[in-house]
């Protein structure tokens, strides 16, 4: 059997569940040893945008258009095709529909050759590395979030330098806990890639409130990530939904999903039973701490303690665009945290 497949009367949840259990972000959908189609996590993503609830089956979403390689397609023009589609897996269907072979990414191309097009962004990175990081104490008595490492690099530095793979060199950096060590570090560093701005509040004002100090510096669409989260995501695509969207900021959130080991009853009035559930699924959007902006809503940003929360609601209630872009939960790394922390420097 081939790994990675699913049933079309699998749930949106399901799918999930396993793309995660199996670090995928696709699947091969089969029905009675018939193959059907691919779910991909981009598939997912714009049924979710599109509303549909997550206790749908995956049937419901699949794109009947994608392209597949054929018997009689060579390996170089199979190797065209992905690099074209930015395929993770290519099937290879014979003339009357039945899988024959299934192609990974890693059959043709190398660890250098990344899935994920790099497309030159070219825009400015604000990143919040001023707070405590109570999260991660007591290494954060002595090192700033920021500046604990990750293998070779800190924290900072790799979320920096997925940045730069999308040609994002200009980064705003908000300091203020052991402000003069992380300046000292980078200037010991002198990585020629990063061309860094440093600003500094006064007193702590929020996870918004010093975005106006950046008033009169920011005049594109820019990023906002905090200090202590990796995406795996394609930022190319985020940026494309949040443009096509007019929205004045995006949000990207993780869809986290729980299980309840038990049955679930609701009921009507007078305590009359109405439905039950066995160990229903529960999924939720969780802010991931990486945002796009557009410069005009630093205008809204008042002189005082305001968090991007704050900002959001704001916006929402004077009717402007606030989206929210979903992905896996297996690709938000929350760094901040102690037990993400120790299994991500086990890896």
């Amino acid at each position: 059997m081939i790994k990675g497949q699913i049933q079309p009367t699998a749930t949106i949840i399901e799918a999930l569940k396993q793309m995660d259990s199996e670090h995928v972000k696709v699947l091969i959908v089969m029905e009675n040893d018939h193959f059907t189609g691919l779910i991909t996590i981009g598939d997912i993503q714009r049924a979710i945008l599109r509303n549909i609830q997550t206790n749908a089956c995956i049937k419901q979403i699949l794109d009947k258009n994608k392209q597949y390689a054929s018997l009689h397609d060579s390996d170089e023009l199979i190797k065209k095709k992905m690099i074209s589609l930015r395929a993770e897996i290519m099937p290879v269907i014979d003339d009357k529909g039945n899988l024959i072979k299934v192609y990974s990414w890693n059959d043709f191309f190398n660890e250098d050759n990344n899935l994920i097009s790099s497309s030159s962004l070219n825009l400015p990175v604000v990143i919040m590395a001023g707070g405590k990081g109570t999260r991660l104490k007591p290494l954060t008595n002595i090192y700033p979030k920021p500046l604990i490492p990750i293998g070779e690099k800190t924290i900072i530095e790799s979320i920096m330098d997925r940045f730069v793979s999308y040609n994002c060199l200009d980064f705003y950096i908000s300091v203020n806990y052991k402000a003069d060590v992380i300046k000292n570090y980078f200037d010991f560093l002198n990585n020629p890639q990063y061309h860094i701005s440093y600003f500094q509040e006064a007193k702590p004002m929020g996870t918004a409130g010093s975005l106006r100090l950046l008033k009169d510096k920011l005049h594109s669409t820019f990023f906002v990530s905090n200090c202590d989260i990796l995406i795996n995501e394609n930022y190319g695509d985020i940026l494309k939904y949040h443009q096509e969207n007019s929205n004045e900021l995006t949000v990207v959130a993780a869809l986290k999903t729980y299980s309840i080991p038990y049955g679930t009853i609701i009921t009507k009035e007078n305590g009359l039973l109405e439905s039950i559930e066995e160990k229903p699924n529960l999924s939720f959007k969780i802010n991931t701490g990486l945002y796009i902006l557009e410069p005009s809503v630093l205008e809204d940003i008042p002189n005082k303690f305001f968090h991007i929360t704050h900002l959001m609601e704001k916006l929402q209630k004077d009717g402007r665009r606030v989206g929210v872009y979903p992905i896996s939960q297996n690709d938000w790394i929350d760094m901040g945290d102690w037990d993400e922390y120790l299994k991500l420097i086990r890896k």
